[in-house]
């Protein structure tokens, strides 16, 4: 199993970023997938979770309305839109699926936000 997270980047309050998350070495289109972040100084968190077919989501409320969630199946890759970006965003990125009751995760991607 193999995440790759990508999109990261340095961008100012009010901006605008897409992540990406690559998927390799398992079944993707059965798997239910999760975008989590981590700030300096603080534990792992939930962003947000999407199905394995895409059809339900879950958002954390400080990103509910700002971030969306997604995934293309036929390119086993993971998406998170994040909008309206805020300084408190300011984290590393992690994907992470679970296989077979086994949780895997990315490198994970730095977001800065910062004017």
């Amino acid at each position: 199993v193999q995440l790759v997270e990508s999109g990261g980047g340095l961008v100012q309050p009010g901006g605008s970023l897409r992540l990406s998350c690559a998927a390799t070495g398992f079944s993707f289109e059965n798997s239910g997938m999760d975008w989590h972040r981590q700030a300096p100084g603080k534990q792992r968190e939930l962003v947000a979770s999407i199905s394995a077919g895409g059809g339900r989501t879950l958002y954390a409320d400080s990103v509910k309305g700002r971030f969306t969630i997604s995934r293309d199946n036929t390119k086993n890759t993971l998406f998170l839109q994040m909008n309206s970006l805020k300084a408190e965003d300011t984290a590393v990125y992690y994907c992470r699926a679970v296989v077979i009751g086994t949780l895997y995760w990315g490198q994970g991607t730095q977001v800065t936000v910062s004017s």
